[in-house]
């Protein structure tokens, strides 16, 4: 766990929790995305998790019906990582509206599953490379969750135009739009859109659509479309303040 030099006990603390993809591991992760300097530079408690490891001796989140705990036994990850929210809870003055996660592929999937199960304890969450629940009543938040789908348009492992891994699962469209249900949200994008974003090394930036009228609490939904981007980018050095940036302009309400 990395505490942000200056941390005060006193005042309360924002909390990132970062999932990696499948066959990945927390370090390798952090390390590719860049976080551990962004976390510590904006204030905000860190910690990279590990899943689980399958007979490939790959680790994975057991995550959405489509991702990715195929062969396994059922691993009860949604109440693992909230336990490791409570130790850092019971250690540690975390500010309980601003609880955050990052996920790529199978962890941006298991950060929709938490979205889902616990939107009493998670205010936002990233998704880069990842989906939600094909089937919209598998998921019942219980509040808003302020969401950040990030998703390139050449990704040919977790496709933008939605597809099928363990089972099917939705598109970057249909995934947003579903949160922006769930959040209470008019399920219109807004007419004026955001503007773009400069995220992916050597590629045009990234359209930006937002769903931000009529939302409950913090309710608020955001797709990053990347052209031509593929499931592991090269990400522009900036791209982890965005981040950033974009979960802590979300704390609940």
């Amino acid at each position: 766990m990395q505490v942000p030099v200056g941390y005060d006990r006193a005042k309360p603390a924002p909390l990132l929790v970062l999932l990696h993809g499948y066959g990945a591991s927390g370090a390798v992760q952090d390390a590719y995305l860049k976080l551990t300097p962004a976390a510590a530079k904006n204030g905000v408690l860190y910690v990279y998790l590990d899943g689980t490891k399958n007979g490939q001796d790959k680790r994975f989140w057991n995550a959405t019906d489509a991702c990715c705990d195929a062969g396994n036994p059922k691993v009860d990850d949604s109440a693992y990582i909230t336990a490791v929210i409570a130790d850092v809870k019971s250690t540690h003055n975390v500010d309980p509206k601003r609880v955050f996660l990052i996920g790529h592929s199978n962890g941006a999937f298991m950060s929709f599953r938490m979205a889902c199960d616990h939107a009493d304890e998670i205010a936002a969450i990233v998704s880069l490379e990842g989906a939600t629940w094909l089937d919209p009543s598998r998921c019942h938040p219980s509040e808003p969750v302020a969401i950040l789908a990030v998703h390139g348009t050449g990704d040919r492992t977790i496709e933008y135009a939605g597809g099928s891994a363990i089972a099917e699962y939705p598109s970057a469209a249909t995934t947003v739009k579903t949160w922006a249900g769930y959040d209470g949200c008019r399920t219109q994008a807004d007419a004026s859109a955001p503007p773009s974003r400069s995220i992916v090394k050597d590629l045009a930036p990234a359209t930006v659509l937002a769903y931000s009228t009529g939302c409950r609490g913090n309710g608020h939904v955001e797709l990053w479309t990347q052209p031509d981007g593929v499931h592991i980018p090269l990400w522009t050095d900036d791209f982890a303040d965005q981040m950033i940036a974009f979960l802590l302009a979300h704390p609940k309400r």
